[in-house]
């Protein structure tokens, strides 16, 4: 079986509750993880939240990544969706843990648009 794109979802908890808050090291950070993962960035859209948090997504030729984050609890939902194989999505998800302080976090990984490798033609790969 081939996978299309892998989609990592992270739990971060016990993270920087002030860098979770901050709308403009939260897009530099998504922009860093993409381009340490090989990713080409096509867009990014961001919203801050009253009287806190904020939801932001780099779009990425390769899919996105995304965040929502809950400062108050120290907590932040990340997704890294990667198509094709020329990207190394746990790159980017490293990188995210490590710059927001998480003192805990998890990653759950799911293999998006499986198909029977007969049905994936070499230029797709």
């Amino acid at each position: 079986m081939y996978a299309l794109g892998r989609h990592l979802l992270m739990e971060l908890k016990d993270c920087d509750e002030g860098l979770l808050n901050d709308l403009a090291f939260l897009r530099d950070c998504l922009h860093d993880a993409a381009v340490r993962c090989g990713a080409t960035v096509v867009g990014e859209t961001f919203h801050h939240f009253s009287p806190c948090g904020v939801s932001g997504v780099v779009n990425i030729a390769e899919s996105h990544i995304s965040i929502h984050t809950w400062p108050e609890y120290g907590y932040a939902a990340v997704d890294v969706f990667t198509c094709g194989d020329e990207v190394t999505p746990e790159e980017a998800a490293t990188l995210i843990a490590a710059k927001l302080k998480a003192e805990h976090y998890s990653i759950i990984e799911l293999r998006r648009g499986m198909l029977e490798e007969s049905r994936v033609s070499t230029a797709a790969k």
